[in-house]
């Protein structure tokens, strides 16, 4: 899943090497940290979110069959 995090937002940035996805687990929750270079932050969270929220989206979705809940955080 970390991959899957990592694939995507090096699809959307200018500067893939900054990319990193972090992984932290607590109880049945997994939240992916996803740092990426600062003048790259509005690309991936997109005109209103919507980017971030489609990202989500899709690791929820990827995510049905750990049978824990997932989310995705973006840190600039």
């Amino acid at each position: 899943m970390e991959e899957l995090v990592s694939i995507i937002a090096k699809a959307l940035v200018d500067h893939p090497e900054d990319v990193a996805v972090r992984t932290v687990e607590k109880d049945r929750l997994v939240v992916y940290e996803l740092t990426v270079h600062p003048d790259d932050v509005g690309k991936v969270i997109g005109k209103q979110g919507r980017i971030a929220k489609s990202l989500r989206t899709v690791v929820t979705s990827a995510a049905v069959k750990m049978d824990k809940r997932v989310t995705v955080d973006i840190i600039s």
